[in-house]
């Protein structure tokens, strides 16, 4: 793909399951004002990525937050995983903040409502709280007040590909495993930068597996359209271990900066083990900014037939680069 032709995004973060996303948990709807005299009347606006709460059964905690909760659920038949996230009490905004966070978070969902890729994880829809709004659960009906938000998005029973490599450190992963699942994720980078998404947090704990070990990127809390100038994208963002040398330096950057990213997740998968795990942040910083370097062992590597590695790079490559 060209570095040409990118339309800069202030806000699409389209973060599903983790917490950067509550931050913009009131941007949901966007308000129309009629003046009537004095007074004036909100109307709502129906978006395509609302979804129907009467069709939503919410079940079980499955993970506990400090700004909400994800349940199993079930809506419209589908096996789904519910967030509930809350922005907090009324009032501890302005009303002009509050109009324009919703309106960011309008922007954000229905970019994300867009995507469509075997490897990205499937954003179902969303609903803000209102005063008539009601969900069902199992044990009756619940209400939602406007200061939360529900994110309904796929159910992927695999859990993290973190917590699968994690489990795997001693036994290791059969080659055509490794070579799946890096697939897998160079696949789905290259289907966002195609669409001009730069992730920005690509990380192994990002990763969700279903139940058949298909990888799918998550976790949108940080993605951002890649700007036509790369000096409108600075600022460090990311997860230490993961970020590029430029990121770390708080120099502009591009989608080149997710493929750095993939590369450590490669070495991750195939060795079954962290990235940095006895380094502090200022040494990482050093060894990556300073001196170039990565600072894993690559003795995993030395121990074991590498005979393959050049075609499983390569085959990585031509998934992830090309884009």
């Amino acid at each position: 793909m060209e570095e040409v032709g990118f339309v800069r995004a202030d806000l699409i973060d389209l973060k599903s399951i983790d917490e950067q996303l509550q931050r913009h948990l009131s941007r949901a709807w966007t308000m129309e004002k009629e003046e009537i005299g004095m007074e004036s009347r909100e109307i709502p606006i129906k978006h395509a990525w609302e979804i129907d709460p009467s069709k939503l059964i919410i079940k079980t905690v499955i993970a506990r937050g400090t700004f909400g909760t994800v349940h199993r659920g079930i809506y419209d038949g589908l096996d789904v995983a519910v967030k509930l996230l809350d922005w907090g009490e009324e009032g501890q905004r302005s009303q002009a903040e509050v109009s324009s966070v919703r309106a960011a978070f309008t922007q954000e969902v229905s970019v994300w409502h867009k995507l469509d890729h075997p490897n990205v994880t499937k954003f179902i829809g969303a609903a803000m709280g209102t005063p008539d709004l009601n969900i069902q659960t199992e044990n009756g009906v619940i209400g939602i007040p406007r200061n939360l938000c529900c994110v309904v998005v796929e159910y992927l029973p695999g859990g993290t590909l973190k917590s699968f490599l994690i489990k795997s450190h001693r036994r290791k992963l059969a080659f055509k495993v490794v070579v799946q699942l890096a697939l897998d994720l160079a696949r789905g980078l290259n289907y966002l930068h195609s669409e001009k998404i730069v992730h920005r947090d690509v990380k192994t704990e990002n990763m969700l597996l279903d139940r058949n070990r298909t990888l799918k990127i998550a976790d949108f809390g940080v993605a951002r359209v890649e700007a036509s100038n790369p000096n409108d994208m600075t600022g460090e963002t990311g997860t230490l271990g993961y970020m590029a040398p430029e990121v770390l330096n708080g120099n502009p950057y591009n989608r080149k900066c997710d493929v750095y990213s993939f590369g450590i997740c490669l070495w991750e998968i195939y060795c079954c083990d962290m990235p940095y795990p006895d380094l502090s942040f200022s040494e990482v910083t050093t060894a990556v900014v300073r001196q170039s370097q990565l600072c894993f062992g690559f003795a995993e590597f030395e121990t074991g037939d590498t005979s393959l590695l050049p075609k499983f790079f390569g085959k990585c490559d031509e998934a992830v680069l090309g884009c």
